[in-house]
């Protein structure tokens, strides 16, 4: 992984949510990653939006500010932004969620979150295990349309997303597959939700979170389970989206086409989380 891609993460991680770091509102072009996957988020907030027959498929609203400028993005590539069927997150975090109650307003789109993040989606973050208590990390409450399960399917057209409950980062993070077809080639696009430990987070004798190390654990497994050909994920830096951006040319290949460097970053956020949990479990 580029070393500004970890820097970022690094950065992401520690930082906690006190502030708005400038890459989460800068703007970035949209474009087409593949087949009908698109990125309509910040330069590194990602939102990703999904074009079916019926309709389109959000995933994460990310801030209040950000709201204006998915909709741009999503109008500069052509498409209807009240056209918005179904709205979905990565997890329960105002950074990827505290635009979802304008854009139900805004589009009235059913809105989709996987069943341990909906206390805290519908609560506006005060029922957070880690950051309920602190004012700046709470954002507007949002009514759940639907409440989902590990493995549930969203459907619209003839597309269909699978929700892979990946806890840890929160209770209900989750990860997006989808399974295209491209110049008939057949790809797994994986969004992952998050794997990160942020600072502050306790793995070991959580009463808030009895389960957060185990959690983490099976986040894990579920991760390097499943099959990758496109990596992305809830931030840019995740998947190294400033370096892959620009070599997006007519005729060159995806550089989002990435297994590798997929199974990289499972690995170095898995020893990362191990590295934490040996420390905080010494005596």
């Amino acid at each position: 992984m580029p070393f500004r891609c970890l820097l970022l993460m690094f950065a992401f991680v520690c930082s906690g949510f006190a502030q708005v770091t400038p890459d989460w509102t800068a703007p970035h072009a949209p474009f087409r990653v593949i087949g009908n996957v698109y990125y309509v988020g910040s330069k590194d907030l990602a939102s990703y939006l999904i074009t079916t027959s019926e309709g389109l498929i959000l995933i994460n609203s990310n801030l209040t500010s950000s709201v204006p400028s998915i909709r741009k993005n999503i109008e500069t590539l052509g498409f209807h932004f009240k056209d918005v069927k179904i709205l979905l997150i990565s997890h329960a975090h105002w950074d990827h969620a505290a635009g979802s109650a304008d854009i139900k307003r805004l589009t009235g789109a059913k809105y989709m979150v996987m069943d341990a993040d909906v206390s805290s989606i519908e609560s506006g973050g005060k029922t957070d295990f880690h950051y309920g208590s602190i004012a700046s990390s709470h954002f507007p409450p949002t009514k759940v349309d639907r409440v989902l399960h590990d493995g549930d399917e969203v459907k619209l057209g003839s597309v269909v997303l699978v929700a892979h409950k990946t806890p840890g980062h929160t209770k209900g993070c989750t990860t997006w597959t989808i399974r295209l077809r491209e110049d008939a080639k057949a790809y797994n696009v994986v969004i992952v939700g998050s794997p990160n430990v942020n600072t502050g987070y306790k793995l070991v004798g959580n009463a808030e979170y009895p389960t957060i190390a185990q959690d983490y654990e099976l986040t894990f497994r579920t991760l390097k389970a499943l099959p990758c050909d496109v990596f992305l994920g809830a931030h840019g830096a995740y998947f190294g989206m400033d370096a892959k951006f620009p070599r997006m040319k007519p005729g060159a290949a995806n550089p989002f086409v990435d297994p590798t460097g997929y199974s990289s970053y499972v690995a170095e956020r898995e020893h990362a989380f191990q590295k934490e949990l040996t420390k905080q479990s010494a005596p």
